[in-house]
């Protein structure tokens, strides 16, 4: 299965490589078990990946991920139709983690993701206590993520190597159904005016704290 390119840069130049040098004579083998995509090798590689995919099947990127998985859930409440999602999703990708969890409205926004869904196991859970239930019969840990009194400061904080962050929308935190049903609450201390980190980027230091601590 070829994934298709990721887009443009502003210069209008498309990202990646070309066509295997040297042309179908020169490929690496092809066919099963092989990594590589034909089209890949007879088109160019314009997706955005690392080098050491290149020219690969996306089931064969899959696949090879799959093997190092982080034990990392990241989950997201989305009743507001939240454009930070696809942002969220982005960077958990970065973190190669186990899951992502779309919890409320199945349908979200992918354009911030940059196609780096297809490279994840995203899962839906139409409420918070479906999450929780699931979360419960993997033994895992659900840590909530939202600057609410009574919450603890995520710096310096010890993370459970397998476990869940659970993050609310944007404009509203974490529902109560969360507040209540996750093991704790972490805040991200802030010094500035705003109440409020963007979600995307709340996300994102959140799993840099977990890969530094847990």
């Amino acid at each position: 299965m070829t994934d298709p390119a990721d887009g443009e840069r502003p210069d209008g130049e498309r990202p990646g490589v070309g066509p295997w040098p040297g042309g179908p004579s020169a490929w690496p083998p092809v066919g099963p078990g092989s990594p590589y995509d034909p089209q890949l090798l007879a088109d160019g590689d314009h997706r955005n990946v690392e080098d050491r995919y290149r020219y690969w099947s996306l089931d064969a990127v899959v696949a090879d991920l799959d093997r190092t998985r982080a034990p990392l859930h990241v989950a997201i409440e989305n009743f507001s139709h939240d454009l930070n999602i696809g942002s969220v999703v982005r960077t958990a990708n970065a973190y190669n983690v186990a899951g992502v969890h779309i919890v409320g409205r199945r349908r979200w926004n992918r354009r911030g993701a940059m196609v780096t869904d297809r490279y994840l196991h995203v899962h839906h859970h139409p409420q918070v206590a479906d999450l929780l239930t699931w979360a419960a019969g993997a033994g895992l840990p659900v840590l909530g993520i939202d600057n609410v009194p009574g919450s603890v400061p995520i710096e310096g904080y010890r993370f459970p190597r397998a476990c869940v962050l659970l993050l609310g929308n944007e404009s509203d935190g974490l529902s109560a159904p969360a507040r209540e049903g996750v093991e704790t609450i972490l805040h991200i201390t802030q010094h500035g005016s705003t109440r409020s980190l963007n979600a995307g980027a709340a996300a994102a230091i959140a799993m840099y704290a977990w890969a530094t601590t847990a």
